[in-house]
């Protein structure tokens, strides 16, 4: 009998049977995000996860071998948060692909260590359904199968940057929150260098957000409003509406794109 493989993947792999009550690979991902999600991705290990669940790190490679398939688990489980309904898919093409970005970015925002340590994961069963759904929606369009991949990768990349740039903003907000004297010294800054005249556009925008007194300052001294979820929310939604507005414009429109509903946005 051949020996398995210490890197096969998961998936081919049939989970075990238990060996206690309470124990199996659905306990340890959930035991694995919660820590993620409390202390950060690097504090998930077997070790401390087999603590959480009063179990012998030894049992727990019983279920898993590697830290790999920790890994392949907790994205297949967050991409199964990422799936939406049927009733959603459904509707009118626009809507449907809104409805997978939207819930896309939300459950990222969850998980934001998600946002750069699931990168290497195992392609599991949920990619798959996600992929499944991605396509799914683009249906009221005349593409074929190898037309839609492309389109829906330029969606993906807007979400995930989005994603990254709101819990980027938030960290900066709430780093601002706990330090105020650094956010007055790289006001400081920004306004001297606003002085020196290499910033002419900067410079304008700035005294325009002064006069109508609308758009406070930021740490470098330009015009960005404070970031908070709901600004930062409406702006993936403008950026998101602009963005299948211009895929709408750079495809034929479907022939029953008159009659299948209004449009988002």
């Amino acid at each position: 009998m051949t020996k398995a493989r210490e890197n096969d993947l998961i998936w081919l792999r049939p989970e075990p049977n238990k060996r206690r009550p309470g124990l199996n690979r659905q306990q340890i991902t959930e035991t694995a995000i919660r820590i993620a999600d409390t202390e950060g991705f690097e504090a998930v290990t077997m070790k401390r996860i087999a603590t959480e669940l009063n179990s012998g790190t030894m049992t727990l490679y019983y279920y898993v071998r590697t830290k790999a398939d920790i890994v392949a688990l907790m994205q297949d489980a967050i991409l199964a948060d990422i799936l939406i309904s049927d009733h959603e898919l459904a509707g009118y093409w626009r809507d449907a692909v809104a409805a997978i970005a939207r819930r896309t970015r939300d459950v990222l925002l969850a998980h934001p260590w998600s946002l750069s340590a699931l990168n290497d994961a195992q392609f599991g069963p949920n990619a798959m359904h996600h992929m499944e759904q991605s396509l799914a929606a683009l249906d009221g369009l005349d593409l074929g199968v190898s037309e839609k991949l492309p389109l829906w990768g330029i969606v993906d990349d807007y979400v995930f940057g989005s994603a990254l740039h709101t819990h980027e903003s938030l960290s900066r907000a709430a780093e601002a929150r706990r330090n105020p004297g650094l956010v007055a010294d790289a006001i400081a800054f920004g306004q001297q260098q606003l002085e020196t005249g290499q910033f002419p556009r900067l410079a304008a925008l700035y005294r325009k957000s002064k006069s109508d007194h609308s758009m406070p300052a930021d740490g470098a001294g330009g015009t960005s409003p404070p970031m908070t979820t709901d600004l930062l929310a409406a702006q993936f939604e403008h950026g998101l509406n602009a963005l299948l507005e211009g895929l709408v414009d750079g495809l034929a429109a479907p022939a029953d794109a008159a009659t299948s509903g209004p449009r988002a946005g």
